[in-house]
């Protein structure tokens, strides 16, 4: 049996427990849903949460709102998928405060069982009839659409469950044209709710113009897990396999901890391509199967340890659509309520967006997760605040780079980009700090306050809401982009990191950006992911934050300074003390034969070092070398010759026509 390395987070994040994001005030509203009630005479708002924060309340609480005191007559909430239409089910608002309930028919909640034909003649009587709330899925909405006029949604109010679904690239996107057309051809209010304002396919949500339409609203991930009751830490770990995953996942499978696993998609690396078969070992792995629940499809397994019984959730058995439905329906109904009602829940696709099951302590997920807000989402299953659990752990079970398989330079790429996102996700769960330039004989910095000389400070609305609403979703962007498997690995210098590649991905992001405001939100991306990413200690009254393998004094940061670390150089570092060193040694190799292609800015910028090379060495960097910093400046000066050679065969061209 093939043996992983011994689990160890790479991420741990303690929380003070304040409870000042659950408890709530005299209309029943916790904190983020207070800030969201504020902004409810909006006409178009934008909810950034993290899961477990309470958004689908805070639609209630504004839908209301719109419906009694705003002139609205309808309101739609659209859900991506069925099992998440509990959470918008009828609520006793009053008996906590507030001055109306939320209250749905059983017959305009559209998801439950049945045709997608009859939802949508149910979705059309709605709209002419006199009730006021329906509850629908996504795909329901769009084949609604279909057959209705944009000004059908005059005086509704529709709310977009999960957003990132959404996409401005309205040729591909049904959901993306939908709301287009509705935002232009009627009055409609829209109330869109998300925990990841971001797309794994880097496509932006909305367009610059669209999203200016709409009132942001933040609740950021440290304030809602600083402010619980019960919860105190997160744990983020990655785990490296060889062989299959199903003779592994025994070893970081804790049964004594409720779990959700996600087994790897079936077109990735990591699928067996027999997805029952992988549940079926998965089971194994626990025990013996003693029974089967005829009612709910929960499965009772006899650990092979301590003989106890186990309940299992399989949703990945999709060959009997009721057996799953029934199995769904204890989850969303039962589960929630009742602590024992089951243990471990198997998943491919599904558990992930707004699935609740409070007492969930461990989500295992099997393969690399492209997308940052698939991370997103699965970590928030476990984060909820819950009596008698204390610690929530993420676990991601990789593959690990075989050099006997052809598949290595993907294995590598994927590793270095979970790990990348993993330490996103430990700065998107930090606390942030508000960054001020320095100046001479300034005053001394206030609490969460962190001054920098020479950096350069928002000068226009627009940066400051990207700063304020953006940043953590503007890094996710950076972290998809293909360079920056290159850079977190070090074989891309800080200066070219920090100076070329994230300019240019913020140019693509957000065209409407002048160059000065470009290097204003640079600046705030690469100190706040260095600043984050440093240990910092206390000597005496001083602080001091390591950058580089050097601790500095917070005093003396400096912009220059900060541009000089690569702030994802600590995933290499991570990963090297995570896999033995012939592997690591795979992993150099691959990186360092990777074929580096330039762009002329990036080239250019390499030029100065190159110079500098040939001074110290007497010679020009060689790109035959072992070593990964001169066969990249090697390369970037065959790139740089070629360059030169090519426009003076124009120039030469040019001149002998004009003869």
């Amino acid at each position: 049996m093939n043996a992983i390395n011994k689990p160890v987070n790479i991420v741990n994040v303690t929380y003070a427990q304040t409870k000042a994001s659950v408890n709530t005030d005299v209309l029943g509203m916790r904190e983020m849903q207070q800030r969201v009630f504020e902004q409810r005479d909006a006409q178009h708002l934008l909810v950034k949460a993290p899961p477990a924060s309470g958004k689908s309340r805070a639609l209630m609480f504004v839908a209301l709102d719109k419906l009694y005191n705003q002139g609205r007559r309808k309101v739609i909430v659209a859900v991506p998928e069925r099992s998440i239409g509990a959470s918008f089910a009828s609520t006793a608002l009053t008996k906590h405060g507030f001055w109306a309930d939320w209250e749905i028919k059983d017959e305009h909640n559209l998801c439950d069982a049945g045709s997608s034909a009859g939802k949508v003649d149910a979705f059309i009587e709605f709209l002419e009839g006199p009730d006021a709330v329906l509850v629908c899925t996504h795909a329901t909405l769009r084949f609604a659409f279909e057959k209705l006029a944009p000004e059908s949604f005059n005086g509704t109010v529709l709310a977009i469950d999960e957003f990132h679904h959404v996409s401005a690239d309205t040729e591909t996107s049904r959901l993306g044209a939908l709301l287009r057309d509705v935002m232009s051809g009627s009055d409609v209010h829209i109330v869109a709710m998300t925990g990841s304002y971001f797309r794994g396919d880097s496509v932006p949500v909305l367009s610059p113009e669209d999203e200016a339409k709409f009132t942001p609203v933040t609740f950021n991930y440290y304030d809602q897990l600083n402010g619980y009751e019960h919860l105190r830490s997160l744990g983020i770990g990655h785990h490296f396999y060889q062989g299959r995953y199903t003779d592994a996942i025994h070893e970081v499978l804790d049964l004594d901890k409720k779990t959700i696993v996600h087994i790897p998609s079936v077109n990735s690396g990591e699928s067996t391509k027999d997805k029952l078969e992988e549940v079926g070992r998965i089971i194994d792995a626990i025990g013996h199967v003693e029974s089967t629940d005829p009612d709910t499809g929960i499965i009772g397994v006899r650990r092979s340890d301590t003989g106890e019984i186990v309940r299992v959730a399989d949703l990945v058995d999709d060959t009997d659509q009721k057996k799953r439905g029934d199995t769904l329906h204890y989850l969303s109904h039962t589960a929630t309520k009742e602590r024992d009602a089951v243990d471990i829940i198997i998943a491919l696709g599904m558990a992930k967006e707004g699935f609740d099951w409070p007492f969930a302590e461990h989500a295992l997920t099997v393969g690399y997760r492209a997308s940052l807000t698939e991370v997103i989402q699965i970590i928030g299953r476990v984060t909820r605040d819950s009596s008698g659990k204390s610690h929530a752990q993420f676990t991601n079970l990789i593959a690990e780079p075989d050099a006997s398989q052809g598949e290595v330079k993907v294995s590598v790429n994927n590793m270095l980009k979970a790990i990348t996102a993993s330490l996103l996700m430990e700065q998107v769960l930090a606390p942030n700090f508000n960054f001020k330039t320095k100046k001479f004989d300034d005053e001394p910095a206030k609490k969460g306050e962190l001054k920098i000389k020479g950096f350069k400070e928002p000068s226009s609305d627009r940066v400051k809401q990207i700063v304020a609403t953006d940043l953590n979703d503007l890094k996710a962007t950076i972290l998809q982009d293909d360079a920056f498997a290159r850079a977190a690995a070090g074989s891309v210098d800080a200066e070219t990191t920090n100076k070329v590649l994230i300019p240019k991905i913020i140019r693509e992001k957000y065209p409407d950006l002048t160059e000065e405001q470009v290097e204003e939100v640079r600046q705030q991306v690469v100190v706040d992911s260095v600043i984050k990413n440093g240990e910092v200690r206390e000597v005496g009254d001083k602080r001091f934050i390591k950058m580089a393998e050097k601790f500095v004094s917070i005093d003396e940061l400096n912009i220059n300074l900060i541009d000089s670390v690569n702030p994802f150089q600590r995933a290499f570092e991570v990963l090297s003390k995570s896999v033995t060193p012939s592997v690591l040694r795979l992993i150099q190799d691959t990186i360092t034969s990777t074929r580096i292609e330039f762009s002329e800015e990036e080239a250019l910028s390499l030029f100065p070092k190159i110079k500098t090379w040939k001074q110290v060495h007497g010679r020009n960097p060689d790109i035959r070398s072992e070593d990964p910093t001169e066969k990249r400046l090697a390369a970037a000066l065959l790139f740089l010759q070629k360059l030169a050679a090519q426009r003076k065969a124009e120039k030469a061209a040019t001149e002998t026509g004009e003869r």
